[in-house]
Formats: C-alpha cells, structure tokens, sequence
C-alpha cells in the first residue's frame, strides 16, 4: 500500500491513468460517496412520452449533394448544360454565380424502391432496401454558405461558437441511461472538423460535453491506469481527493465544476473496465462483421463505427455522433460521392438491420445529414458548389413511420419550396421524438433563457413522422 504524504502527491498518484480526462458526458456516483452530491447525469422524465430513447447521428461532413442522392431533378439531365432559367439567375444570392453559370445533370441514376417507392440514387444499393424505414426531408435550409458556421449551425442550431450541441442539449434535459458509459459519444472517421465545437457543452455545464472515443487502440486518452498502482490503491487514491473536493465546495456554492470533476473520476474508474469491453468487437461474429461491411474494404472503418454505435446505445448511451468527411465534392462530384457511398452505404444499412433485429430500432432515431447540400450548377471540373437553400437528409427508426418524402426542392434542386424545414425546426423534431418541448428545454446563461433552437423552431413535423 503506498503512503502519499502530501495532498499533492495524492493529486499526482491518484491522477495516474487520469491525466489530461476532460470528460464531458460523465456519471456521478452516489452510492460511493460520503457526501453525496446531486447527481447532475440521473435519468430525468421527459416532458411528454417520446418514441426514442437514443440518437445516432450520422453527420456527412463536407456537403452531399442532394441531386446525387436522395432529391431526383430530370430537368436537369434535360437542360444540362444550358444556363438557368431567368427567374433563377435574377436570384439574389450573393455566394453563387448564377449569372453565367451552366446546369450540371444528376451523375447518378435514381429508382424507385420498396412498398412505398422511394426514390434513391443508385450509389445507395444496400439502403435502398430499407427504403421503407427512411423518411427522407428534402426540403432542409439554412442560409451559412460556408463549412464552419454551416457544421456549427448542423450542431448547435445557431452560426456562433460556444453554443451547446444537440447531444449536449438532449444529455441535459434526460440524463443518461448508462452507469459505466458516457451518455454522449462522438466518432469520426478522420478529424473533427471544427474541433471539441462538433459536440460542445457550450455553455451548458462541462459534464453534458461529449466524449472523443476511437475505434481503434485506447478507446479514451488517459483513461488506462498506470501499471505503478494497483486498483485498490487507486480506489483508495480516489477517494481521498473526492474528499477534498467535496470538503472544497463547501466553500463554493453554486459552482459546479467541482461537483463535475468528482463525478468525472467517479465514472473513469468504472470505465477501465466497461470502455475496452465496448469497442471489444472480436466478441461480435463473423456474420455481424459483415452485415456493417466491417471486415474490409473502403467500408471498413465506418462500419467499425456503426457497428460499435449499435454496441453503445445497447448499453445505454443517449446520444451517439458518427461523422464521415469528405463530401465536399467541387470537383469530380460523380467521382467524389460514388467513394464516399462506398464508405457509408452498406454500414448504415446494416446498422438499420441489426438494430431493428435486436429490438432497438423503434427506441433509437437515426437522422442522415450534410452541413448543406450541393448547386444544381457546374463548378470546375464537373463539380457542383456549397447550397445551403434546399437539401436533403433523412431520418428512421425511434417511432418514425418510413416510406415517405417531407418537402420538396424547386424542379432545378435549387430552393426548399414545399414544407420548408429549418435547421432549428429539425433539431425541434430530434427533441420532440425524445419525449422534449424545444420550448421549455432552457438555460439560464448571460441574462436569458437559451435553447437549441435560439427564437426559431417548430416541431410541427414530429406528429407527421410517428402517425402514419
């Protein structure tokens, strides 16, 4: 047993395998605990019945075109070529030369699949056959022509940094699910773009922060406890610093960080041990492997990902955020987005299949989207420009009834014309289907009441998603 003399040498002891944790989405303990302290993470009851008690957000970083997608325009193959029409050209948009700028035809083929005939670009073979559980939006808009206000507005609901994100703001106002898990995790097949942004707290308190997790190697930096102690030393460690927190905000009341970095350590130590099991996945078989195309290929990593997502949200995790970059398609879009389908069309499938075959898809939404969508106009070498006026997503599972197409883009893809969907009114509808009023989910920060969706928003959608 080792004899630390100093509250400093506790500090640096107990803090082996702890360095550098800024964990965001953490559970307090209260049953280790001399002094319990208000647990900042217990599951809260919504403020209706929701249909989902989990999210995966599969965030397409970059801007996939919805014309190569999931939004059919034949006009354009008729037109290709040609300059837009007039009333398109007069167009006040000050980021998009319309003035002399040529139409650029679909590069794909669309078909109809499933019962209800949903349209679907031919790079999307595996989805197509779940066509019938998307209900895809493809009048989503917003007017931030570039990536990272446009990605900050996808994740926060608003062009200013240092807002919460949606996992934040869902963590917040439920709780989380899991005793030994993060209630909000983030992945990303290359880097976060924007960096800690993509799944802030904000100004939320610290705990509603997202945690980095990788899938490969140390799942979280830091967490592993260093071979110089044992567990029951560490234990030991822990709860004489939790100690001298506890007796420091005393002192303090009102401030919460202390109470956030006790619950911090409290749920790293569990997490020793739940986190490698987590992203263990030699314990899937051979055949899950290769449901989510895991198992190689340009699909590999991806799958890795959806594969551990449906991992998480079985043990719990509210929210979970996949991202996969490299959309952004100004030139070559045919060849741009035939690559990046590769990557993500048979994961996301077979995500959809494994969860609806474990009994987790009714309880767990799935949303698909870009930052914005793509000009129906050429640019460069056969590549098409940022549109943020009218694209597409998607969403299934948590209680939305598939089959069906929400809005509708102008015959050329250029502008939301029909059922118009904000971002604010999507981030509504996401809160709505988890049991939230995106109203009277607030926060009191800098002389008012924040929300996600700012003085925007309606979640007028929700009730059209779930009722057939």
């Amino acid at each position: 047993m080792i004899t630390p003399h100093s509250r400093r040498e506790f500090l640096f002891r107990g803090g082996l395998g702890f360095g550098g944790l800024a964990l965001g989405s953490l559970l307090a303990s209260e049953s280790c605990a001399a002094d319990p302290i208000p647990n900042p993470l217990a599951a809260q009851s919504p403020h209706f019945p929701g249909t989902a008690r989990s999210i995966i957000f599969l965030f397409m970083q970059g801007g996939p075109s919805q014309l190569e997608t999931f939004d059919p325009k034949p006009l354009l193959t008729k037109y290709d070529g040609q300059l837009l029409p007039e009333s398109l050209r007069d167009f006040d948009l000050a980021q998009i030369n319309t003035a002399d700028s040529k139409i650029m035809a679909p590069q794909f083929a669309f078909r109809k699949h499933g019962e209800s005939g949903q349209e679907i670009a031919d790079i999307f073979p595996h989805l197509s056959r779940h066509a019938d559980k998307l209900a895809v939006i493809r009048s989503l808009h917003h007017d931030l022509f570039i990536h990272g206000s446009a990605m900050i507005m996808m994740h926060s609901g608003t062009r200013l940094l240092g807002h919460p994100s949606v996992g934040a703001w869902v963590v917040y106002g439920l709780g989380s699910r899991s005793e030994n898990l993060p209630a909000y995790i983030a992945m990303t097949d290359g880097i976060f773009r924007n960096g800690a942004s993509m799944y802030t707290s904000g100004f939320l308190p610290a705990i509603y922060q997202g945690t980095d997790v990788r899938i490969e190697g140390t799942p979280i930096q830091n967490l592993r406890r260093h071979e110089s102690i044992t567990a029951s030393e560490q234990r030991m460690l822990l709860e004489r610093i939790n100690d001298w927190n506890r007796r420091h905000r005393q002192s303090r009341p009102g401030d919460s960080r202390l109470d956030a970095r006790i619950a911090n350590y409290e749920l790293a130590f569990r997490m020793q041990t739940a986190a490698p099991e987590l992203i263990d996945l030699a314990q899937e078989t051979k055949e899950t492997h290769e449901l989510y195309g895991a198992d190689g290929g340009p699909s590999e990593r991806f799958g890795k990902m959806c594969l551990m997502s449906r991992r998480m949200v079985e043990r719990g995790v509210r929210y979970v955020q996949l991202i996969c970059g490299g959309w952004d398609a100004h030139g070559d879009c045919k060849g741009n987005h035939a690559g990046q389908a590769k990557k993500v069309d048979q994961p996301i499938a077979g995500l959809l299949a494994d969860l609806e075959q474990r009994g987790l898809l009714e309880s767990t939404l799935l949303v698909w989207v870009g930052e914005f969508g793509r000009t129906p106009i050429k640019q460069g070498s056969n590549g098409r420009d940022h549109h943020p006026y009218g694209f597409s997503g998607w969403l299934a599972g948590g209680g939305v009834v598939g089959g069906k197409t929400i809005g509708a883009t102008d015959d050329f893809g250029f502008n939301a014309v029909e059922d118009k969907v904000h971002v604010n009114d999507l981030h509504a509808t996401m809160l709505a289907l988890m049991g939230l009023d995106h109203e009277l989910l607030t926060y009191f920060f800098e002389g008012r009441d924040h929300r996600l969706t700012d003085v925007g928003g309606n979640n007028n959608l929700a009730p059209r998603l779930i009722r057939g």
